[in-house]
């Protein structure tokens, strides 16, 4: 009976010791609508509007159209810089980011050109609704977002052109701005020094989010490690 019982008491032991060594550290970053509304608001004040090259969608989807369809729209006094420019606001529609069915949707806005052979330089502006994907880069420690164009609404170019727009604000996004940066993990990471044994670091193991009453929620589970 005391050798079951002694058995016993190793047991709890040992299995209580194996939950204490698997539980992770974690933390939690709460972001709403309002914080991206002023981040995005101070991008747009203190520096020129974002703008990249504008990527082909490819060469069968340029179409040949007769000069009279095009004549409306088409500029043809200035050189042609094939861009996109983001803007911060087109037609009472503004950049943002927004979350809706446990998702994250960021509209945006903007203007560019592109010249089209036999037609000339267009130009375009409006926008872009585009869904962000989150992902733990762990090699790199960091948090990133891939953006993917959903459909793209004109309120330039003579109101044609959007599926092929869409494609190019696609093939763009992926070639210049994707994936994009949210966190570096050594941004929120604190080192404790250990009494003539180095240090002891935290190491992000794996992130997950969720969306709860209109905010982001992400988890950061971390490990403690000696450097």
């Amino acid at each position: 009976m005391i050798y079951k019982r002694i058995c016993a008491a190793i047991l709890i032991t040992f299995f209580l010791s194996s939950s204490a060594y698997s539980q992770k550290a974690e933390i939690t970053i709460s972001m709403n609508g309002q914080f991206f509304d002023s981040l995005l608001d101070g991008i747009f004040l203190h520096a020129a509007p974002p703008e990249f090259p504008l990527a082909t969608a490819s060469p069968k989807s340029k179409v040949q159209r007769p000069k009279s369809f095009a004549s409306s729209f088409v500029n043809t006094s200035v050189p042609c810089n094939e861009s996109i420019r983001l803007l911060r606001e087109t037609n009472n529609l503004r950049t943002a980011v927004r979350f809706r069915d446990g998702k994250i949707y960021a509209p945006l806005a903007f203007s560019g050109s592109y010249n089209p052979p036999f037609i000339g330089c267009v130009e375009f502006s409006g926008y872009a609704e585009t869904n962000l994907d989150l992902e733990f880069d762990q090699n790199g420690q960091r948090l990133i977002a891939r953006a993917k164009v959903l459909n793209v609404s004109m309120n330039g170019a003579g109101g044609v052109g959007g599926n092929l727009i869409a494609r190019m604000v696609q093939n763009s996004i992926d070639k210049k701005v994707n994936p994009i940066e949210i966190i570096r993990m050594d941004k929120i990471s604190f080192v404790i020094p250990l009494q003539n044994s180095g240090n002891l670091r935290m190491k992000a193991v794996g992130i997950r989010h969720e969306i709860v009453q209109g905010q982001l929620l992400i988890h950061i589970a971390y490990d403690f490690v000696k450097a």
